[in-house]
């Protein structure tokens, strides 16, 4: 995958109907159209590690609307990968959306579980049964969590000059965030915007961070650097609402940025919303890290004006 083809640009924000507001975005959604973003960042040396291996393919998981699903679907179909999903939802086929129907079109064997099966997915015996089942797949964590995914996604910030004030992210897992603060220069606060209701996803990066450093106070250390805001503001993962969708609609008329109402969305209006509060200023060099995954947004086709 070219990533050559993600670039930093520069972007002018309205305020207000007369405020500028101007800070650096890394176009990491410009390297694929499928495989784009973090999808790729966290793929790459998963990849690697199923070749390595001489698997015959990958095997992974995913919800009805993945994005991991379908860039893995892609990935080993460029490969010469072999691709099975394990999808939640045993209701659900490979025609029930356009994401599923990608996934089966770009080789992917789709094997539709039950919500209470899908729970086990990261439990020891689920993945003995699953080794001895397909033996000569490599097993990818949910979204391409760990430790092949955190190495991919520091690559991210050591393709920019690395010396910002204040970096954003959308986050899933916390693999990219991880990623990100481990290659970040020490004086940038890394803020990092969960697509999920709760307060877990520092507890994830923490996991994440103890077992790449094995030290609890380099990994303290790490977190100081990170504020971690979860999606109160528009109710958990998958919800959407008009505020989000006319503001996701205003940043693509003024900056021509595509962005989704899952991940970048509500990360790029985190950090409008950090500004108009002072949290961030315009002296800052501020980067916002696209992360892809615009193909989440075809379920708001009809409200969105990018696809008009």
């Amino acid at each position: 995958m070219d990533t050559n083809k993600s670039l930093i640009e520069k972007v002018h924000f309205q305020i207000n109907g007369n405020e500028l507001f101007s800070f650096h975005v890394k176009r990491d959604d410009l390297i694929d159209p499928i495989i784009s973003g973090n999808k790729w960042r966290k793929l790459e040396y998963h990849v690697l590690e199923a070749q390595h291996r001489q698997k015959s393919g990958i095997l992974t998981f995913g919800g009805a609307f993945s994005n991991h699903l379908i860039a893995t679907a892609k990935a080993c179909q460029i490969a010469g990968l072999q691709s099975i999903g394990f999808v939640r939802g045993s209701e659900l086929s490979p025609e029930s959306n356009e994401t599923l129907r990608a996934c089966s079109d770009f080789g992917m064997e789709l094997i539709f579980v039950s919500r209470d099966e899908y729970r086990l997915k990261d439990e020891p015996f689920y993945r003995n049964e699953l080794a001895l089942k397909f033996p000569t797949f490599y097993v990818v964590p949910e979204g391409g969590k760990g430790y092949q995914g955190i190495i991919g996604c520091q690559k991210i910030l050591k393709e920019t000059a690395n010396n910002y004030d204040n970096v954003y992210l959308a986050a899933g897992t916390g693999t990219t965030a991880t990623g990100v603060v481990l290659s970040a220069n020490p004086n940038t606060q890394i803020h990092v915007v969960s697509a999920l209701k709760g307060e877990f996803m520092s507890k994830n990066v923490q996991n994440f961070l103890y077992k790449s450093l094995f030290d609890e106070e380099l990994v303290e250390d790490y977190l100081s650097r990170m504020i971690f805001i979860d999606d109160k503001r528009f109710g958990g993962f998958g919800k959407v609402n008009d505020v989000l969708i006319n503001f996701i609609n205003e940043v693509y008329r003024t900056t021509r940025l595509k962005l989704d109402p899952i991940y970048t969305g509500k990360a790029f209006y985190q950090l409008i919303e950090d500004y108009k509060s002072g949290i961030v200023k315009s002296s800052d060099k501020i980067l916002f890290i696209h992360t892809g995954g615009l193909q989440g947004a075809n379920s708001w086709k009809d409200k969105l004006d990018y696809f008009k």
